[in-house]
C-alpha cells in the first residue's frame, strides 16, 4: 500500500515571528510616555487625593483637537501591540490584552501627571486614550501576519535583527522631520542640554557653508543607510521614497506649526546646495563595497552630528517658538525634539555591527 507523502510546504517548519512589531511597540510607547510627561520638569506633590482625576465630572474646557489627539494618539499603540502578540496568542486573546496593557500605561501616566504642575490628570483623556487603544486593536489582532512572512522572502530576504533595528531607526528618522526648530537633516544638537549659551556670532556667509555641509553629510547619511538596509533591488528606490517622506513630514512641520505659505521655509539656499551635492555623491558611492558604503555613512552621520553642535545658532529657528503659539502641539514639539537630539547617537552603533549581504547574482 503506498503511502502518499504530504506537500512540501507542509514540511517547511514554520518561521518565527519576527520581534519588528515588538520593537515598535516598546519605542512607541516610550514616545508615549516622554509625551505625556513632557518637559519632565518641576515635579512636585501639590497635596491633591491623586485618584481625585478619575472620579471627576466632565472638564470644564475641552477642545475637539485634545479628543481627537488622544484618541489617535494610541491607535497605532493598540495595533502595534496586538499585531506584535497576535502569533503567539488567539485574536481575542491578543486584542483584549492590546487594550489593557495600553488603557494601564494610560492610566499610570495620568496618574503621574499628578505631580506635574504644568500637566492636568484628565478621566477624559484616559477615555480618549482607551478607545484609541481598542479602535487600533482590533485590526491588529486580526491583522494576517502572513504579510510579515511574505516581507521577509519575497522583498527582504534580509530580514535580520540588524535590518529590524535599521527599520525602527529610520522610523525615528522621520518623527526628526516633523522638529521645525532644526536645520535639514541635522540632529543631535545638544547644546541646550550641555552649554545653552551660544560662542559664536551668526554670519549668513559661515553660516550658509556650514548648513549645507550639514545638509550633504546628513543626507549622504540616510540614503546610505536605507540603501544598506533595503534589498538589492531597492537599493535606489527606497532610499529616494523614505526621503520623500522625510521632507514631506518636515514641510508639514512648517505648515502646521507656523502658517502653511512657509511649508518649504526649510528649503534655503545652503540647504539645497547640500542636499543636492548629498544625493550626487549617494549615487556614486553605491558603486562602492558594501562595507566601505557603512564606513562612509557612519562617518557622514557623525560629521552631521559634530557639524549641528558646532554651528552658529540661526536667530529664525531660535525664535520659531516666539512666533508661534506652541499650545497644542507643545508635547508633540517636545517629543519630536528629545528624539532629534538623540537620534544620531542611537544609529551611530548600528553602523557597528550591520552587516548588508552582497546582491545576488
Amino acid at each position: 500500500m503506498l503511502t502518499q507523502t504530504p506537500p512540501a510546504e507542509s514540511q517547511v517548519s514554520p518561521r518565527p515571528p519576527t520581534p519588528l512589531l515588538f520593537y515598535f511597540s516598546l519605542g512607541y510607547a516610550a514616545l508615549i510616555v516622554y509625551a505625556s510627561l513632557y518637559p519632565l520638569t518641576g515635579w512636585l506633590a501639590t497635596g491633591v487625593p491623586l485618584l481625585d482625576f478619575f472620579f471627576a465630572g466632565w472638564p470644564r474646557y475641552t477642545t475637539t483637537f485634545d479628543l481627537i489627539t488622544n484618541v489617535a494618539a494610541y491607535v497605532p499603540l493598540g495595533f502595534l501591540l496586538a499585531s506584535a502578540m497576535r502569533p503567539r496568542i488567539t485574536a481575542k486573546h491578543a486584542w483584549w490584552l492590546a487594550l489593557l496593557l495600553a488603557a494601564l500605561l494610560s492610566f499610570s501616566l495620568e496618574f503621574t501627571q499628578n505631580f506635574l504642575p504644568s500637566r492636568v490628570a484628565s478621566n477624559l483623556d484616559l477615555a480618549g486614550n482607551t478607545l484609541g487603544a481598542l479602535l487600533g486593536a482590533l485590526p491588529g489582532a486580526l491583522w494576517p501576519r502572513q504579510i510579515i512572512d511574505n516581507l521577509r522572502h519575497l522583498h527582504w530576504p534580509d530580514f535580520g535583527k540588524s535590518v529590524e533595528l535599521g527599520l525602527v531607526l529610520l522610523g525615528s528618522w522621520l518623527l526628526t522631520q516633523l522638529d521645525p526648530t532644526t536645520l535639514l537633516f541635522g540632529a543631535g544638537d545638544l547644546r541646550s542640554l550641555l552649554a545653552p549659551s551660544d560662542l559664536h556670532t551668526f554670519n549668513a556667509v559661515s553660516f550658509q557653508r556650514i548648513e549645507s555641509l550639514i545638509a550633504a553629510t546628513g543626507v549622504m547619511a540616510i540614503l546610505l543607510m536605507a540603501s544598506l538596509i533595503a534589498p538589492s533591488h531597492q537599493r535606489r528606490l527606497f532610499p529616494i521614497l523614505l526621503l520623500a517622506c522625510g521632507l514631506a513630514a518636515k514641510s508639514l512641520a512648517f505648515a502646521l506649526m507656523t502658517h502653511p505659505k512657509t511649508a518649504l521655509a526649510w528649503a534655503t539656499p545652503g540647504a539645497l546646495t547640500g542636499f543636492v551635492v548629498g544625493g550626487l555623491l549617494w549615487l556614486v558611492i553605491l558603486f562602492l563595497p558594501l562595507t566601505l558604503q557603512r564606513l562612509i555613512a557612519a562617518l557622514a552621520l557623525l560629521a552631521a552630528s559634530v557639524m549641528v553642535n558646532l554651528a552658529p545658532i540661526n536667530p529664525y529657528l531660535a525664535n520659531l517658538q516666539n512666533t508661534w503659539n506652541p499650545g497644542q502641539f507643545l508635547n508633540f514639539h517636545g517629543l519630536t525634539h528629545f528624539v532629534t537630539l538623540l537620534w544620531p547617537y542611537l544609529a551611530l552603533p548600528w553602523f557597528a555591527f550591520h552587516r548588508p549581504r552582497a546582491p545576488l547574482p
